[in-house]
């Protein structure tokens, strides 16, 4: 993955940290070169309990590592099955009967 603001590769990586940095931007994960963390106009997301921008995004949610908080990504919040769909189970179990041929 390319830093999200300049478009650098990263190379292999020499023993010991990473000089690269992660973040979010737009609900998605991205990587940020050492030339460009040096920008104060990054753009990235924040945490809305802390304001922190140290977030990481995985498995449809976005994580703050300074407070901790969690929340699902926006992007995926229309992905999230409640209990009000209406008629699930009988999508689930017409599913399952083509699958596995039943009639």
């Amino acid at each position: 993955m390319p830093c999200f603001r300049c478009g650098a590769r990263q190379t292999d990586p020499v023993r010991g940290v990473s000089p690269w940095k992660r973040g979010v931007r737009h609900e998605a994960q991205v990587l940020i070169c050492p030339d460009c963390q040096r920008a104060h106009d990054l753009d990235l997301d924040a945490c809305v309990s802390c304001g922190s921008t140290v977030l990481i995004c995985r498995l449809g949610e976005v994580e703050c590592r300074s407070c901790g908080a969690v929340r699902v990504a926006r992007s995926c919040e229309s992905l999230v099955v409640t209990p009000e769909s209406p008629d699930l189970s009988a999508e689930v179990e017409a599913a399952l009967n083509r699958v596995l041929g039943r009639s």
